[in-house]
């Protein structure tokens, strides 16, 4: 049975997620999924090392200690990044600062989480970037011999070469990849609802016509471009279910090539399209190249081949 104060608790989580932030602050649903996910990751902390039930969640076992042991365990247990900790610490502040608004029995915890600091970010340290070696090793990487790899190496390839961030691919319907004969381009949505079209090279369109005919049935639609079938149903794939593929074939990919990067992640593949600076950067031919010796196969060819053969 629900007690009273975990009841008080959900309610103004519901609240905060289905009023606050849409409604009357007009936060973008990307800005809402982030308070959520925080709020989701705090909730699975607490059950898994906490073991504490949902229906025995409440601000009173939630406690400070609780909240600092949860951002310590996502650096230590989740790898997480300083800034990424930041990041949830201010979700969590800004939710028991609306609940404390909203309820007096809460503002005394809201004054107790107002008070965990920030944790000081180290120097920011230069940008890694792909050597071309690299980016041909991580490229050769995914399984097309199987869907997930197939999907993996088109989410890939599509990242570089529009330049979009994680998120804004993520975000990307069916329908935003424009595939005419002379006019490739992604229509891509960005922070504050700002649109942008990219151009895409014949290699990408490629992939994307086999993509869509793998897991759209071949129609171009307004669904989301990639997903995950969870219960048997479509769902929006996660960040972090990107991040979790990239470091899986940049760990494979550096066992034969010592230049792939130690910490793998998608802001890389977004800053390879615009540094032109980059030795190899010269013109489109060394991408042409790579995107293209992973030739494209029907469904029953991948259920046949490991790897496609050279282009």
């Amino acid at each position: 049975m629900v007690s009273t104060d975990s009841k008080l608790l959900f309610e103004l989580i519901r609240d905060f997620l289905t009023v606050y932030l849409p409604k009357q602050k007009a936060s973008s649903p990307n800005t809402v999924k982030a308070y959520r996910d925080s709020l989701n990751l705090l909730f699975e902390y607490m059950k898994k090392e906490q073991n504490i039930p949902l229906n025995e969640m409440s601000f009173d076992r939630i406690s400070r200690t609780s909240i600092e042991s949860y951002l310590d365990w996502l650096e230590s247990r989740r790898n997480c990044s300083v800034s990424t900790r930041n990041h949830r610490l201010c979700c969590i502040r800004a939710f028991y600062k609306y609940a404390g608004s909203m309820d007096m029995t809460v503002t005394a915890y809201a004054i107790e989480i107002e008070k965990i600091p920030l944790k000081k970010v180290a120097k920011s340290q230069p940008m890694k970037f792909f050597s071309e070696e690299a980016l041909t090793a991580i490229l050769e990487q995914p399984d097309t011999g199987t869907l997930k790899g197939t999907r993996d190496l088109f989410y890939m390839i599509l990242m570089y070469d529009s330049g979009a961030r994680n998120q804004e691919v993520l975000d990307l319907k069916v329908s935003d990849i424009h595939a005419s004969l002379q006019n490739h381009h992604v229509v891509i949505r960005g922070k504050g609802n700002k649109t942008r079209i990219v151009p895409l090279m014949n290699k990408t369109v490629e992939h994307y016509t086999n993509y869509i005919r793998l897991f759209h049935n071949g129609e171009v639609t307004d669904d989301l471009l990639f997903y995950v079938v969870q219960k048997g149903k479509k769902q929006a794939m996660s960040s972090d279910n990107v991040a979790k593929f990239m470091k899986k074939y940049g760990n494979k990919a550096r066992k034969g090539c010592s230049s792939v990067p130690e910490e793998l992640h998608p802001h890389m593949f977004q800053t390879l399209k615009s540094d032109a600076s980059l030795p190899w950067r010269n013109a489109t031919g060394t991408f042409i190249r790579m995107a293209g010796s992973r030739s494209v196969r029907n469904h029953h060819d991948l259920r046949l081949c490991r790897y496609a053969d050279e282009a």
